[in-house]
């Protein structure tokens, strides 16, 4: 498992959070993205350039996806912890694939992705979030991605629908 600190002199730090892009990062995706502080990718990222874009906005905590292959994936970690101010938060492509309680490492927050499905909710005080995908349109799901913002102890999210 890598690792990954953001830590700020700002008093609220926001982080981008975005999965499956699969090749894509739509314009709309990094306008979305635009002034934030950290930017997670939850894997299936598709290819190289995509880390390399995301990079010219904030840098990149990224983990591979079941999707991403070749020699510049292989050096991605399948899972990290992200230390976000005070608080962990553990990034998995996959929830299922998680297999321990979040909680009981300590753990504030849980993003995945690989269902393109967005998500948010809160299960032992662990915040659990799929951003969704911004990048192919899959069967009728909107294109989103998400938003961490952390102020001291409290830890909001949200998911932005891209208007495609």
């Amino acid at each position: 498992m890598n690792s990954c600190n953001l830590t700020s002199s700002h008093t609220a730090q926001v982080v981008g959070v975005i999965s499956d892009t699969h090749g894509l990062l739509r314009p709309e995706a990094t306008r979305a993205l635009a002034g934030v502080n950290l930017i997670i990718h939850a894997g299936d990222i598709g290819t190289p350039e995509i880390l390399r874009e995301l990079k010219r906005i904030a840098p990149v905590a990224a983990i591979k996806g079941n999707n991403d292959r070749g020699d510049w994936a292989r050096r991605l970690p399948e899972a990290r912890a992200v230390k976000l101010g005070q608080h962990r938060v553990y990034v998995i492509h996959n929830v299922r694939e998680l297999a321990f309680q979040p909680a009981s490492r300590k753990f504030r927050a849980v993003i995945s992705g690989h269902s393109h499905k967005p998500s948010i909710l809160e299960k032992d005080g662990v915040l659990f979030m799929n951003p969704g995908s911004p990048g192919p349109r899959r069967f009728s799901l909107p294109v989103s991605l998400g938003k961490i913002r952390i102020e001291g102890a409290h830890v909001r999210a949200e998911i932005i629908e891209l208007p495609v």
